[in-house]
């Protein structure tokens, strides 16, 4: 009887016994070909790299809600499975220093990071400061020098606090300017989306390089010193519009407990068209996105033959998080279709279709994050499911507190996890193709997909179907904006 027992104990621990084969069953109709086909429309040139409020986003809302539609899915925003919502599009228009017809032109001599603009031309005193000098720069623009980029909020905010209304930071290393200028341009003088008006009082930074600072300041940039003033006229100007979106939601009500809901969410959006080339994202996140579609497709089929969750779930792919997490940051903030406190759990699927370098001799894994931070149950049920029934790798690297990538709080599971509610974040990590327009579907591992999906699905399963919701044992105080991966 004993070694009965004893055999019993490590059959359960290995994950050899309990498995629910309704589960399987079901987890089983997540296959490759489906998501390949799912990913070959969304990630298509067609999508037009599906930016925010832009065409190509829309058509991925449209075939999102349609395939919410044909799995029966309630349409839980008063009857439509759009959830409608505006942002404000500031784009900027002519930025520019200017000595008589002479003109430094912003994106080519120098970088405006800032949403504030002047109020047409202004004449504005420069002033060359030492960082650690504690003066009163009231209505000057200070003037730092610096080898290499790096704390350049720091600096902002330091002569903000010293009453400057802007920063000027002179880059010496011109490799380093010109590889800065390069690369964040074209990012910097898109158009930006955010949730509120824009700023108008933020501190205005400029990057420039050497030889603008000789041109502001009349002399060789060896003999600029401490103290020198210069007077330049300083033009910026932004164009504000609203500019609407949307997240995609379909409901599947739970049999026992309708009111508990686990939210299943991943983004659909990515970065559109950057100097005419198309970024089809379809890693980042066409790969989550679609992941969503075939665990929801799952749970359809398993409703259909009454064997719907306990639990209700919400699949919801949100828009904006390439703009600062704004869809998701829309419905925990703004607009709860259904209540936070009643939200069991986020399961948030963000990249899962490509393989890092850090696993290039091994494709069975994902990297989890943030699945101890609220609920220690959370945690303990997710490796159970893996242990259970697909035995990859779970790789907690970016789960470190210390993690200077910061993943936890950029992905829309934050927006979640800041209200308290347990969540576990699904990813593959970056790789040489990410927000590049060769991030494209054939190069996405879909045999590797088709088991992080079973993954996601299992724990939802479980989760939606288990006798007790999930315990918050962890209360999460911090609250850091979400920056967008």
């Amino acid at each position: 009887m004993r070694k009965i027992t004893y055999l019993v104990g490590l059959l359960v621990a290995f994950g050899l016994l309990a498995q629910d084969k309704t589960a399987m069953k079901y987890a089983k109709t997540i296959t490759a070909e489906d998501l390949k086909a799912h990913l070959s429309i969304i990630a298509s040139d067609e999508y037009e790299g599906r930016e925010t409020g832009k065409k190509g986003q829309k058509m991925a809302a449209d075939y999102i809600a349609k395939h919410f539609k044909s799995l029966g899915f309630e349409a839980p925003v008063d009857g439509s499975y759009f959830q409608q919502f505006d942002l404000t599009e500031s784009l900027i228009g002519n930025v520019y220093f200017r000595k008589g017809d002479d003109k430094k032109v912003g994106f080519e001599d120098f970088v405006y990071y800032s949403s504030s603009e002047t109020s047409g031309e202004e004449y504005i005193k420069a002033v060359v400061a030492d960082e650690d000098d504690a003066k009163d720069y009231s209505g000057k623009y200070v003037v730092f020098t610096a080898e290499k980029l790096g704390g350049l909020q720091e600096k902002a905010e330091k002569a903000k606090e010293a009453g400057a209304v802007g920063v000027i930071v002179i880059l010496e290393d011109d490799q380093e300017f010109e590889s800065f200028i390069t690369r964040y341009s074209p990012y910097l003088k898109r158009p930006s989306l955010k949730m509120e008006k824009r700023d108008n009082e933020s501190t205005k930074l400029i990057i420039g390089d050497m030889s603008m600072a000789s041109w502001m300041f009349d002399k060789e940039y060896d003999a600029i010193a401490v103290g020198d003033e210069s007077q330049v006229i300083f033009n910026a100007d932004y164009l504000d519009r609203p500019v609407g979106t949307e997240n995609v939601l379909g409901f599947l009500k739970g049999t026992e407990k309708p009111d508990e809901v686990l939210v299943i969410t991943s983004h659909y959006d990515h970065v559109g068209i950057i100097n005419g080339e198309i970024h089809n994202g379809a890693d980042d996140d066409g790969s989550g996105t679609v992941t969503v579609l075939e665990i929801a497709e799952a749970f359809s089929n398993a409703a259909k033959k009454n064997k719907g969750p306990k639990r209700s779930i919400l699949f919801m792919t949100v828009t904006g998080e390439e703009k600062g997490l704004l869809g998701s940051r829309y419905y925990t903030d703004v607009d709860p279709v259904f209540p936070l406190e009643n939200t069991v759990a986020n399961l948030n699927i963000d990249m899962v279709g490509r393989v890092d370098d850090a696993h290039a001799d091994n494709s069975d894994y994902i990297y989890l994050i943030g699945s101890d931070k609220l609920s220690k149950e959370l945690h303990d049920l997710s490796e159970n499911m893996n242990k259970t029934y697909t035995n990859i790798e779970l790789d907690y690297t970016y789960n470190d507190e210390n993690d200077p990538n910061r993943f936890y709080y950029r992905s829309d599971h934050y927006n979640f996890a800041k209200n308290n509610v347990p969540i576990i974040f699904y990813f593959n990590g970056t790789h040489a193709d990410y927000h590049k327009p060769t991030d494209t579907v054939e190069k996405i591992d879909f045999e590797t997909m088709e088991k992080r999906a079973r993954l996601v699905f299992h724990t939802g399963w479980e989760i939606a179907n288990r006798a007790e919701r999930i315990k918050v044992d962890k209360i999460k105080e911090e609250k850091v904006p979400g920056e967008g991966k």
